[in-house]
């Protein structure tokens, strides 16, 4: 393993990317999303993903001179098109438009179309904290959860970020998939050539697998049995039957160089607690939540660990493995 200071990793990733066809605009946006995401040790969705980028950008599965925007809008409601570019600049965009729209109207909802992978989610919703306001974030991805009751894989891992900003503190962070896993653990254990625990996927052929690969090529089981499958049905619902974005069974997978443009959808909603309840109301109520939670010894507050990492590696860099840092240098040199 080798750690690597955050801007040299960042910089390594946007030359990368800018090689592969990325402009400078999109190039930077991504590297940058992609390293917070590693420095806060999501590995899956870090700097291991622009091998795939790349290959996305060079097959034309990503155009990389693709630059967003508001294509409507109707008061608090907005769509963007991505124009099959990378996400990041896309969702940066649909962060800002939520932000600025539930300043004046209390409440935003932004729809990405034409979009393509966007990594971490929570880290999407970063600038909606610091404006002071709740945010929430959903985005499919190509098929790879069956329906409940089904075997063929229809829905994406599907994930759903939220935050909740707090009063001089550090905002409550909650980010996960759908499926019991992220599909981005599952392709680090392939790389690594790895197994997986049991419960996580199914092979081609709808068996339980510990096979990494094998899993990649099946099917991810849902969170919560059919409860999760029904999240994951929403999920696709609102950010494709609003947004005329592609259902996870009608895009190639990621996992693939070639292939189609994905043309997934994304959602965005900003909340102002000052349009409800108000500031104060809010704090309160959630502060007393958080120190409730706080009381057993065994809670820890989503994102704090997250926030740990993140601040460790301002300092000491990031740890990757050689073999990925060799192919990054590859791919910027």
């Amino acid at each position: 393993m080798a750690r690597v200071p955050i801007a040299e990793l960042e910089a390594l990733a946007r030359r990368a990317l800018e090689r592969a066809g990325a402009s400078p605009e999109m190039a930077g946006a991504t590297a940058a999303a992609l390293v917070q995401a590693d420095a806060q040790g999501l590995s899956g969705h870090g700097v291991s993903r622009v091998p795939q980028y790349s290959a996305h950008l060079r097959n034309g599965r990503a155009d990389g001179n693709a630059v967003p925007r508001v294509v409507r809008e109707r008061g608090a409601a907005a769509l963007i098109d991505a124009r099959c570019g990378l996400a990041y600049p896309a969702c940066a965009l649909a962060a800002a438009e939520v932000v600025r729209r539930a300043r004046t109207l209390g409440v935003a909802f932004a729809g990405v179309t034409n979009s393509h992978h966007s990594g971490a989610s929570a880290v999407h919703l970063a600038p909606v904290a610091e404006a002071g306001m709740i945010g929430l974030m959903l985005t499919n991805s190509p098929a790879a959860m069956p329906a409940w009751g089904g075997r063929t894989p229809l829905f994406g891992t599907n994930p759903i970020a939220a935050v909740f900003p707090r009063r001089g503190r550090d905002p409550v962070v909650v980010d996960l998939s759908l499926s019991e896993v992220a599909r981005g653990k599952i392709m680090v254990a392939a790389k690594a050539g790895k197994p997986i625990p049991p419960g996580w996927a199914l092979d081609r052929e709808g068996a339980p697998t510990t096979d990494a690969a094998a899993a990649l090529e099946g099917s991810m089981l849902p969170a919560g049995g059919v409860k999760g499958a029904m999240l994951a049905l929403v999920v696709e619902l609102l950010c494709c039957a609003v947004t005329g974005a592609r259902f996870g069974f009608e895009a190639d997978s990621f996992f693939t160089d070639a292939g189609n443009r994905p043309r997934i959808g994304q959602a965005f909603v900003a909340l102002d607690p000052t349009a409800l309840a108000g500031d104060d109301a809010y704090n309160e109520r959630l502060e007393t939540l958080l120190a409730a939670m706080l009381a057993d010894p065994g809670v820890r507050l989503p994102g704090a660990r997250r926030r740990a990492l993140a601040a460790a590696a301002a300092s000491a860099g990031v740890e990757i493995p050689d073999a990925l840092l060799a192919e990054l240098r590859s791919l910027a040199d």
